[in-house]
């Protein structure tokens, strides 16, 4: 089952986080992250839902080919009276705009790919290539 600790995160990714929570409370958003570290077999049950299996598409990437693979992204949904608002695209867009002003990548941003408003990732200018091939995230 995929993670939902912090603490599988890269740590520059957690601290991050950790901060685009912050700053979502401060703003009076409540935020619960569901989903940070995804192992690879996790991931291709993700990348054939909508495709072999049924279900919607949720996911472009297969195995090794997600942020989430390599504990460089999350998931988030905002909160309303302690439930998930998953369809509230002003929330949404209120909590991306933090985590870019922190210095995350929000998908809801994403043209021309799956537009995913309920992830953010870091790459540190990396790209999944780079990580495959041994760089680290500074």
């Amino acid at each position: 089952m995929a993670s939902r600790s912090l603490s599988d995160l890269n740590p520059i990714v957690k601290a991050k986080a950790e901060h685009f929570l912050a700053a979502c409370k401060r703003e009076g958003l409540d935020i619960l992250i569901y989903c940070t570290y995804r192992s690879g077999a996790e991931q291709e049950v993700l990348y054939e839902q909508g495709r072999t299996t049924p279900g919607k598409i949720v996911t472009n990437a297969r195995a090794g080919q997600s942020w989430h693979n390599w504990r460089c992204a999350f998931d988030f949904v905002p909160l309303v009276a302690g439930k998930p608002a998953w369809n509230d695209k002003a929330l949404y867009l209120k909590a991306g705009v933090i985590a870019e002003s922190v210095g995350l990548e929000w998908a809801g941003r994403w043209t021309g790919k799956l537009r995913e408003s309920a992830h953010c990732q870091y790459s540190g200018g990396l790209s999944i290539k780079d990580l495959i091939d041994g760089k680290v995230i500074k």
